[in-house]
């Protein structure tokens, strides 16, 4: 089966499920049968893989490819043409796509810290966005770019790709009708075995690397040997952590299954244990999160010991109710009752290595389209922004907690830390002057 037919057979599989909720934009920019023409920040990896999807959905075309790093941008160009048969242009500056009136939507994969300015700037020059998780680098910025939705009225979605999947969608439908009682705990995981990154030097930018734009928002440092191309997510000033790097994935689907919101207490331990080098973040953590009508989830992950968790699995989630438990990952789902005898399960075939840099499968493609077809013609986004940012700001909260080395108290109606100015002074971040988000 090739991805066109792929994405048509998915159409009419996740048409039947109806599990959308109430985010519906009641126009697009184009008529149905006109194609999305997207623009896409990014060129390697996760960003790479993008460009092949929207190239291959039916009802999207890519026009034009960004990345500071020029090295990728022909070979991949050319791919996205024996897609589409129509070759993108290719550039180091995506700002020359707010500018483009044929460029209808945005698609960032660049690193964290660009996530949430990328996407304002976007609206503000009438685009669409699809902006992969986490859909922020902080709080603040969490807080921000759903006020920037509301007041430019575009589409924006966040790449949390399992939310558009029709095992997880039945899955939540089965929990919603009962199958394993009234739902308090879930548990989400994640387990790898990544390599330390040693000692970095400070070290000239190489030919092929405009920095300052990379830099962008963030306050200005030498450029170092150790950090470009994916190092990053592991040091402040840009990055996330594992927690928002992968933990926003299966947090995001327990936090949907409970069917809650923010937390009112959060709680995190860890540390980097496993290397003694220039990783900032959490090589080990543990996150508890406690909401307000009493129920409860926890997030562990490791990052350099990847002992696989349930069953053989390095991710997934498993929720807990008064009548049994379902564990659900990218495969689908499989629901016990209490004594532990298998009840349901819906699972099909994996499609590969889930804790792969580049993310790829067919619940992007699903997702993607559900992302066009919000534009085109209204249909329900299984992601919004309003959503999406959720499970974000409680991620970032985890990573506070973490830092200060303490439980935090949260108003869960807007995600501020209570009663503890240290941590609340972590809410945002410094940019580099006249890099300020703004809408």
């Amino acid at each position: 089966m090739n991805r066109r037919q792929f994405i048509k057979r998915s159409a009419l599989t996740t048409a039947g499920i109806g599990l959308t909720g109430p985010y519906v934009f009641s126009r697009g920019i184009n008529a149905p049968n006109e194609k999305v023409t997207v623009a896409i920040m990014g060129g390697r990896g996760r960003a790479g893989y993008l460009a092949e999807v929207f190239a291959g959905v039916d009802g999207t075309e890519v026009k034009s490819i960004f990345d500071v790093d020029y090295r990728p941008l022909n070979e991949l160009a050319t791919k996205v043409e024996e897609l589409q048969q129509r070759k993108p242009e290719v550039g180091t500056d995506f700002r020359t796509a707010l500018d483009d009136p044929d460029i209808d939507a945005l698609v960032i994969a660049a690193p964290d810290h660009w996530h949430t300015p990328a996407t304002i700037m976007a609206l503000q020059a009438g685009k669409h966005v699809y902006v992969e998780k986490p859909s922020s680098q902080n709080p603040a910025e969490a807080e921000l770019i759903v006020r920037a939705q509301k007041r430019y009225d575009k589409v924006v979605q966040m790449g949390n790709q399992q939310r558009s999947a029709p095992e997880s969608i039945e899955a939540i439908q089965q929990i919603r009708d009962g199958l394993i009682g009234d739902v308090y705990y879930a548990k989400c995981f994640y387990a790898a075995n990544r390599g330390s990154i040693g000692r970095g030097s400070i070290a000239p930018v190489p030919e092929w690397l405009d920095y300052e734009l990379w830099q962008g928002p963030a306050p200005r440092t030498p450029y170092r040997d150790n950090i470009i191309h994916y190092n990053w997510h592991w040091f402040h000033r840009w990055g996330t952590g594992e927690a928002l790097n992968n933990g926003t994935h299966e947090y995001d689907i327990c936090r949907w299954a409970l069917d809650v919101d923010l937390p009112s207490r959060i709680s995190s331990n860890g540390g980097r244990f496993h290397f003694d080098d220039d990783w900032e973040f959490y090589d080990v953590q543990n996150i508890n999160f406690d909401f307000p009508d009493g129920k409860m989830i926890n997030w562990e992950g490791r990052s350099c010991n990847g002992y696989r968790f349930f069953e053989g699995k390095g991710r997934g989630a498993l929720i807990h109710g008064t009548k049994g438990s379902m564990m659900i990952d990218r495969d689908g789902y499989i629901a016990y009752n209490l004594d532990n005898e298998e009840i349901k399960r819906r699972v099909r075939a994996s499609e590969g290595d889930h804790l792969n840099t580049v993310g790829g499968g067919d619940l992007t493609d699903t997702h993607i389209m559900n992302f066009a077809n919000a534009i085109r013609q209204g249909d329900a986004l299984n992601s919004p922004i309003e959503s999406g940012q959720k499970s974000s700001m409680a991620l970032h909260l985890g990573n506070i907690s973490q830092y200060v080395g303490r439980s935090l108290n949260i108003n869960p109606a807007s995600g501020r830390i209570i009663g503890d100015s240290e941590a609340m002074g972590r809410w945002s971040r410094e940019y580099a002057p006249g890099w300020e988000p703004r809408i």
